[in-house]
């Protein structure tokens, strides 16, 4: 039987990270693409710094070995501190 793996990060650092990396790659997004200030929609910017948030959390989270239940709570997590600083930035 396979025990849960016991995560040495709490969920909040690897959420936190996720979003700066995250928001990282979204603003490396948009200067490659030639944004100028925001993208056309609130909506499109979300679901792009999700992508992001997403992408990073699985990577960090397949080096560590967190279990299916710890990774569903990172990625929500991720996601709404990413949405948080979008919405300031809004």
């Amino acid at each position: 039987m396979n025990a849960p793996h016991k995560a040495s990060l709490s969920h909040e650092l690897i959420a936190g990270a996720a979003a700066y990396e995250a928001a990282k790659a979204y603003e490396d997004h948009v200067q490659k693409n030639g944004y100028t200030g925001k993208p056309d929609s609130h909506a499109k910017a979300k679901e792009i710094l999700a992508g992001f948030a997403g992408a990073f959390t699985d990577r960090i989270i397949e080096t560590k070995g967190l279990d299916y239940i710890d990774k569903e709570k990172v990625k929500y997590q991720a996601h709404e501190h990413a949405q948080d600083a979008l919405g300031r930035e809004y």
